[in-house]
């Protein structure tokens, strides 16, 4: 139309985009390339730590046969175990968790390490099997330690005497370390062909003894019902199911398990802390020679004096010292026992310290110093005897005793380390003696022992009922042979720990059992005071 304007038609707006701050960067710009971090580049990756070094980790899952050794020490140990008493199934529970090792210790190293390995088994074993032979508890308890270190020495390769101390506590640590070490064995990564998985290999496993059991179970019940020994039978072999009874199979389980899989832990990827070289001494001679010197010294007059009191009489120590016999054995043995200790840890420090061309010096002056602690230990065994002699025998004079005893063979394993060109044995050695000493204890019976002894003394009206009657089912015998009255009193403890306790197949012991011939029936103390002493 005439006199109309026609407006241009207005351009599209291009869209929107991000805010300035999250553009994208101009076409006619670059970015700069990455600055590397020139720290990192220099360092190059960390280095590994000490731990790492000492104890790598060689294999990166778990094989098929520590898995399986794993599941049969937790399935005997559950079955056969009985955790609060000494027992025949402690050597049992030992056999399912020592077996497997052995097995996965004999692919791994060299001949002579493998018999060291059977031998140390041996010995936790026999240890443990004190717990069906003896129902002292307290001889269990140490018997029982000791098999867990013959257990970490048999899965270790522990050459030095810090390697040795150090055996225990690795297998704990290897508790720790076996558990993600295990998962990858479970996952079986990189396989190169496709195979059913160890997990699933695992659970198949499981689902049959699950069906062997249930079969044991439906077929013993009908069994059960039809004949009444064979009823008698399985409840003399079968537990009471209860919440607590599985409670304690899964606990004792679960700890079965994990030192199977630290023990073929180690066993794969073995441990060197504690047994690298030593580090180079730092002393002079006169350094460590001025205060062994002077150690030694002090050890002669000792000895002078003590040779002189062990040849003389009783009238001449109660002259001498003013003492009796029983207060003089007293007064000194504890220090005695110290001393012992102490002399071995300068031992082990000199010997560490003193540079190597002291070789000869250092094995005359150690020598003549484990020769001067002969004769201390034999002080303090002196003391005891005379001690023992006046007041009667306890448990805890029997056991330090037997301690004595072991470190006077420690002096003399030291003194035939002199003569020979390497020491790598002596800390193995020391082990194995202690080994010896607990089997001998044993052997001797030293609830039985005490008893015997004490027993003796009823005569003379000088036998502690109170403390007799503490002692385990071991002193039934000797203890029947009290007078009237005192009888009584003495096996009164027994007799109701045996009532309370009966034993099935697990937890059968021949102490126990030979308690029970002599006592089948729960005694008190009747009208006799158990304080009173015969």
């Amino acid at each position: 139309m005439p006199g109309t304007t026609v407006q241009p038609p207005m351009p599209p707006r291009p869209p929107q985009g991000p805010p300035a701050r999250f553009a994208p960067p101009s076409p006619g710009l670059a970015l700069p390339p990455p600055v590397p971090n020139q720290l990192l580049v220099a360092l190059g990756p960390p280095a590994p730590t000490l731990w790492q070094r000492a104890w790598p980790r060689v294999e990166p899952a778990a094989g098929s046969a520590a898995l399986y050794g794993a599941l049969a020490a937790a399935l005997v140990a559950a079955v056969a175990l009985p955790p609060d008493r000494p027992g025949l199934g402690w050597p049992i529970a030992g056999l399912g968790l020592l077996v497997p090792l052995l097995l996965l210790r004999r692919r791994s190293t060299r001949l002579g390490a493998r018999v060291e390995a059977v031998l140390w088994c041996a010995a936790a074993l026999a240890l443990l099997s004190v717990g069906f032979f003896r129902a002292a508890g307290w001889l269990f308890a140490l018997s029982a330690l000791t098999a867990f270190g013959c257990l970490a020495l048999a899965v270790g390769r522990h050459g030095r005497i810090p390697a040795v101390l150090h055996a225990p506590f690795t297998v704990v640590f290897a508790i720790f370390r076996a558990l993600p070490w295990s998962a990858a064995g479970l996952n079986r990564p990189g396989r190169p062909e496709p195979r059913p998985a160890a997990s699933t290999n695992g659970l198949r496993l499981l689902a049959s003894i699950g069906i062997g059991a249930a079969l044991v179970i439906v077929f013993g019940a009908l069994f059960a019902s039809a004949d009444a020994g064979f009823a008698r039978v399985v409840d003399a072999v079968t537990p009471t199911i209860d919440a607590g009874t599985v409670a304690r199979w899964a606990l004792v389980a679960v700890a079965a398990a994990a030192l199977s899989l630290a023990g073929a832990f180690l066993v794969a990827n073995p441990s060197t802390v504690g047994d690298g070289a030593p580090r180079a001494r730092a002393v002079r001679r006169v350094e460590w020679l001025v205060p062994v010197g002077a150690l030694l010294g002090l050890f002669g007059v000792f000895v002078a004096v003590q040779l002189t009191v062990l040849f003389g009489d009783r009238d001449y120590v109660m002259r001498t010292v003013g003492l009796t016999f029983a207060e003089y054995a007293r007064k000194g043995f504890w220090q005695l026992l110290v001393i012992t200790l102490l002399t071995l840890c300068v031992m082990g420090v000199t010997a560490r310290k003193a540079p190597r061309t002291d070789r000869m010096l250092l094995r005359v002056v150690l020598g003549l110093l484990a020769l001067c602690s002969l004769v201390v230990v034999g002080s303090a065994l002196w003391r005891m005897n005379v001690y023992e002699q006046a007041y009667g025998f306890t448990r805890l004079r029997v056991f330090v005793s037997a301690v004595e005893v072991w470190l006077g063979g420690l002096f003399v394993l030291v003194m035939a380390a002199g003569l020979t060109p390497s020491t790598r044995w002596l800390g193995r050695a020391g082990v194995a003696l202690w080994v010896v000493t607990l089997l001998g204890l044993a052997v001797l019976n030293p609830d039985r022992f005490i008893a015997a002894h004490n027993v003796a003394r009823s005569d003379r009206g000088n036998a502690d009922i109170w403390y007799l009657r503490t002692l385990s089912a071991d002193a039934a015998p000797e203890l029947a042979k009290l007078p009237t009255g005192a009888r009584e009193c003495a096996l009164s403890g027994i007799s109701g720990d045996l009532a309370e306790e009966p034993d099935d197949w697990r937890g059968w012991n021949l102490g126990r059992a030979r308690a029970r011939q002599i006592v089948p029936e729960p005694i008190g103390p009747g009208d006799y005071p158990c304080y009173r002493r015969y």
